[in-house]
């Protein structure tokens, strides 16, 4: 009887059990657009608490592997690739053998999707099935098949949110340029309100409100030409802008950036008007000029307020000529209309002050009184100066890879460079046109002891430090006369990537050893991609340059970083292409361009900078691609990406498609 009472118990039981289990997966599908032909087929799988479902790719002796089969509507549809799925967990089991096994399986929800192309127009609905097979820690149920019914006149369009952490290349070049833009337009702001406080130009102010209070006969005039004055103003830089542009094109200054003559043009510039600002000499327009122009704002209406605009932009030239030239150099970087914003920015700092206290005359009285400080102010824009133009120097060092100008040295040159101007600051030093002192204010005595700060900060730059705080201005860590510190070599040491390949003299054919992290790198997009198929690894293209500002930022503020480091070293094939690579190409290399037709390519980077605008449609650097063995994307492009999370997260997600 007990017997028997046990075994009517375990036949409640299990009936019970299965009446409860007896569908523990359920499927829904949804279909999503992509474009007018192609759509993206989702099939979710919901999984009840305890149960799991196997990936597409099983051990052999393991489970039935879920398996998706599309009906192609008789050639209408084009299946493209295969099914992707979800990352899942890897988990060992006795299940299904004695000795067990690691399977990849899905819990709770798993969503699957298949891209297809519709050859034919008219398809509305398409129809598949899926094969699968559900299983507990301790038991399973016997395969199914269920029927699957995608409805394409259902489908939604897809829609990109600013949230997505990778964009298509149209999208990643939009956002780089308009940040460029917004960040040229600051720029030019900033400069503006800075050079109001030059000698040049802070003591016209009360002469200009005292031209308008004498042209207005009332309030409401007043306010009314001190309008159109700083509209002048406005108008008569960014028409200094757009002839830059006119002149040179849009597209051509972008490459300006990357050029050595543009670079070591500038640098004599900079330092020209460095030297000026340090009182070495005067930088003055001719004084016909200026006569010839006060000549005609004496005339008033509409066309002597122009030219009073124009009258002050020629006086201030002294002061204001290195702050346009500086905007103008820079925004050779962006390129396009960047000229034109960055004066807009400039002009519109400038024009902001002179019209406000043109059209209410009784602020003047709370402005600070001229005086020394005016020069102290220059000065310290003529030692910037003298910085900023070694950061040309060196780009056009790196280009032609001379070094001549490794990181060592530009690191000492910047450390006297600010260490002078501390001195100056504090008083120790005194230049032409500085007036004398008994005392320095305490404002003076505090910008001293930060830029001192600033200057022992640097120093053990000189042994190998990072100084990440201007890691976008010096050359990177590998261009140094000891890139691993100093008196420290590092011998290239075999990696297991490089046991795989085969390696004997500890690196792989082609790569180059990126120190000091040692990261694997190839200069050669046919040698690194022939090694990423050897190891079976997936590649990462780093589109860059040696003049490349943002691309220095993300090397040594995000790459380092332990969890992406080990990406890069472990789990992918580098392939870094310098788009301004001048070295020359083999003669059996020199081809046509597509892009120019008529013109040869000649140089590397010319064969890389053509390689990522016709096949990313994209000309700015950094930008990163992971591709498979196929030369497929594994996932959408990323560009300038200073947030450590999102880079890392791009980088797992294309891996995992990999």
């Amino acid at each position: 009887m007990k017997k028997i009472f046990i075994l009517l118990l375990s036949l409640v039981i299990n009936l019970t059990a299965n009446s409860q289990i007896f569908n523990p997966i359920t499927w829904k599908t949804s279909v999503e657009k992509i474009s007018e032909s192609k759509f993206k087929l989702i099939t979710k799988a919901t999984i009840e608490q305890g149960w799991s479902l196997y990936s597409q790719e099983v051990p052999k002796g393991g489970p039935i592997a879920t398996t998706f089969t599309y009906d192609d509507n008789g050639g209408a549809v084009k299946i493209l690739g295969n099914t992707k799925e979800p990352k899942g967990k890897v988990k060992f089991t006795k299940l299904f053998n004695e000795e067990g096994m690691n399977i990849k399986s899905f819990a709770h929800k798993a969503v699957f999707e298949q891209e297809i192309e519709l050859v034919s127009g008219d398809v509305k609905e398409l129809e598949a099935f899926v094969e699968f097979i559900a299983c507990t820690d301790e038991q399973c149920l016997p395969p199914k098949e269920i029927d699957l019914v995608f409805d394409l006149t259902k489908s939604v369009l897809k829609k990109k949110t600013t949230s997505d952490v990778a964009k298509t290349d149209d999208d990643t070049d939009n956002k780089t340029e308009g940040k460029g833009l917004w960040a040229i337009f600051l720029l030019g702001l900033g400069a503006g309100f800075i050079a109001l406080f030059t000698p040049c130009v802070f003591p016209l102010i009360p002469m200009t409100v005292s031209f308008f209070t004498k042209q207005s006969k009332n309030k409401s005039q007043g306010i009314k030409n001190a309008i159109i004055y700083g509209i002048s103003i406005i108008a008569i830089y960014v028409l200094l802008g757009t002839a830059v542009v006119g002149v040179f094109g849009a597209s051509a200054i972008n490459e300006f950036s990357t050029s050595v003559t543009f670079n070591i043009i500038f640098f004599i510039v900079l330092i020209i008007f460095g030297l000026s600002f340090l009182g070495a000499f005067e930088i003055m327009l001719p004084s016909s000029w200026a006569n010839k122009i006060d000549s005609k704002a004496d005339k008033g209406g509409l066309i002597g307020i122009f030219f009073m605009a124009l009258a002050l932009a020629i006086v201030s030239f002294s002061c204001t000529g290195p702050f346009v030239g500086n905007i103008i150099v820079l925004s050779a970087s962006v390129g396009g209309l960047a000229p034109i914003i960055g004066m807009l920015g400039f002009s519109s700092a400038i024009a902001l002050p002179f019209a406000l206290f043109a059209a209410f005359p009784g602020w003047l009285n709370s402005l600070p009184k001229s005086g020394g400080w005016l020069n102290t102010v220059k000065v310290v824009l003529g030692f910037l100066e003298l910085a900023f133009a070694f950061k040309f120097l060196s780009n056009a060092d790196l280009v032609l890879q001379l070094h001549l100008l490794e990181r060592e040295v530009f690191i000492a040159i910047w450390i006297a460079i600010f260490g002078a101007l501390t001195l100056y600051l504090l008083g120790k030093v005194q230049l032409p046109h500085d007036s004398p002192q008994k005392h320095i204010s305490v404002g003076r005595l505090s910008l001293g002891l930060i830029v001192g700060a600033f200057t022992i900060y640097m120093l053990p730059g000189l042994w190998g430090a990072p100084l990440n705080l201007i890691s976008a201005f010096p050359p990177p860590q590998s261009y140094s006369e000891s890139p691993y510190g100093v008196g420290y070599t590092k011998q290239s040491t075999i990696t297991v990537s490089d046991k795989e390949a085969g390696s004997h003299s500890g690196l792989p054919e082609g790569a180059h050893l990126m120190p000091p992290h040692d990261i694997i790198s190839f200069h050669d997009y046919d040698k690194g991609l022939a090694y990423a198929k050897k190891v079976g690894k997936p590649v990462m293209i780093d589109f860059t340059g040696h003049a490349c500002v943002n691309c220095r930022k993300m090397e040594q503020n995000v790459w380092v970083k332990p969890k992406v480091l080990n990406v890069l070293k472990n789990k992918v094939v580098l392939i870094s292409l310098y788009v301004d690579d001048k070295r020359a190409l083999d003669d059996d290399e020199i081809v046509d361009s597509k892009l120019n037709p008529g013109k040869k390519l000649k140089y590397i980077g010319q064969k890389w900078s053509e390689l990522q605008t016709i096949k990313y449609k994209a000309n700015s650097q950094p930008f990163y691609v992971l591709m498979a063995h196929d030369e497929s994307n594994l996932i959408d492009p990323a560009s300038y990406t200073p947030n450590v999370d999102e880079y890392y997260n791009w980088l797992e997600k294309g891996i995992a498609n990999f």
